[in-house]
């Protein structure tokens, strides 16, 4: 008979499991297996990439059968024709679903043709050489940004309706977030675009500011959601930033670039500078926006990885002191986590607005 310390550590590792973060409930059942390092190295790389459902935790019953609890989602294929389907079909790989004449398997979070025996082929590299279709699917990445899209506009047309109606003083939530987007108006956007100018850039600045930041905030959530810790969403951000900077510039931002030293100088003096020079300003036209997408991806992929392994650390200690230290670690990094998600949002908002003032940049020449 289990003793009443054992039901409330056995409780204590339940609840931490389920609300800490999704897919650790299972790693203290993979101590049959003899590898819980790796199963939670495992559950780490699963949780950090994009996937066909929001899977909370996973459990086996007792005849053996291994139960997920999630939300799936809609898989939309093009091959040959329109197939979709739901994403629990899948059984997170361990089922083939036929659609029309094909069948498809999943394996390492993408979906491919297969047979009805679910035969994945491999190269050399261990690369799927079984056909891909084109994927359209709602990902819990892309359900994440389409539910924070629509929370954003129906938020801020709720704050616009009560300037509206109550002479430019906000009502409810919109007193809240008032503030904020003075902030990002008086101290971001002014000071760094020009008093002319930064009223073009506001409704960008605005929009990946609240954009990214509740992003992170769910990212924090038990949904297991991690879309700033995808490279391709933070490249997408950046890309915005790039063309809004270049397709804005001015004359004299071009100028600074192709003719950095301006009439300073004789123009044969100017040209074994320029050899250099030139080449590292257009150099720098792209390296501006790949240190935006660097710093928010990588910033946010490590929160997630250390989150994710000071939780596991409890299933690997398995005592009183160890997973109790492990928990008190995770909340302290938890809590440190809210601020770097409201900070990475005002980093990429600040140097975008930075990039925004160097495009509108204008000098007088006489």
């Amino acid at each position: 008979m289990p003793t009443t310390r054992n039901k409330l550590y056995t409780l204590f590792l339940l609840l931490t499991a389920l609300f800490s973060a999704p897919y650790t409930l299972e790693a203290k059942e993979s101590e049959a297996s003899g590898d819980l390092k790796a199963e939670i190295k495992a559950y780490i790389s699963h949780h950090l990439q994009d996937a066909y459902d929001f899977s909370l935790f996973s459990y086996t019953n007792e005849s053996g059968k291994h139960i997920y609890v999630g939300i799936p989602l809609p898989v939309i294929l093009w091959d040959n024709g329109l197939h979709v389907f739901s994403s629990s079909k899948l059984h997170h790989g361990e089922a083939v679903v036929q659609s029309g004449a094909y069948h498809y398997k999943l394996d390492h979070s993408k979906i491919y043709r297969t047979d009805a025996a679910g035969t994945i082929n491999y190269d050399e590299s261990h690369h799927a050489t079984n056909v891909a279709p084109l994927d359209f699917s709602i990902t819990k990445g892309v359900a994440s940004m389409l539910l924070i899209a629509f929370l954003m506009f129906f938020l801020f047309k709720g704050l616009a309706k009560t300037y509206a109606v109550n002479g430019g003083v906000p009502a409810g939530i919109g007193r809240f977030f008032e503030p904020i987007v003075l902030y990002i108006r008086d101290d971001i956007a002014r000071p760094n675009i020009g008093e002319k100018k930064y009223g073009k850039y506001m409704s960008f600045l605005l929009t990946v500011f609240f954009f990214i930041w509740f992003l992170n905030m769910l990212g924090l959530t038990p949904l297991g959601v991690n879309v700033t810790g995808n490279i391709a969403v933070t490249f997408g951000l950046a890309l915005l930033t790039f063309m809004i900077t270049n397709f804005t510039g001015t004359k004299d931002y071009w100028l600074h670039i192709f003719d950095p030293l301006g009439a300073s100088m004789k123009w044969y003096a100017k040209v074994p500078l320029y050899i250099i020079l030139i080449p590292i300003e257009v150099l720098g036209i792209f390296i501006k926006p790949f240190s935006l997408l660097i710093r928010l991806y990588a910033n946010m992929q490590a929160g997630h990885i250390v989150m994710m392994s000071l939780i596991g650390l409890m299933f690997i200690f398995k005592s009183w002191l160890g997973s109790p230290l492990s928990f008190g670690l995770a909340f302290a990094i938890s809590i440190i986590e809210l601020l770097v998600a409201l900070l990475q949002a005002y980093i990429f908002t600040m140097l975008s607005a930075l990039y925004f003032g160097f495009a509108a940049e204008e000098h007088e020449h006489h």
